[in-house]
């Protein structure tokens, strides 16, 4: 029962706690406010991927590649 307990436990924080953000964006009119989480996600991928690409592009210039 304590394991059953637990997933219980963490399945009520991920619905009743986690989640409530993303209860008001469905309950919002407009497509590109509801959207707006994703485009700020994709950004920062973007600027984490050049920022690795310019790092990887630095060590080989360099020749540090351990």
């Amino acid at each position: 029962m304590i394991a059953n307990n637990i997933f219980r436990a963490i399945g009520d924080f991920f619905t009743n706690i986690l989640f409530i953000p993303y209860d008001a964006f469905r309950s919002m009119d407009g497509w590109w406010i509801s959207n707006a989480v994703n485009v700020v996600l994709v950004i920062i991928g973007f600027i984490a991927l050049f920022y690795w690409l310019g790092q990887l592009s630095k060590f080989k210039r360099t020749g540090d590649l351990s």
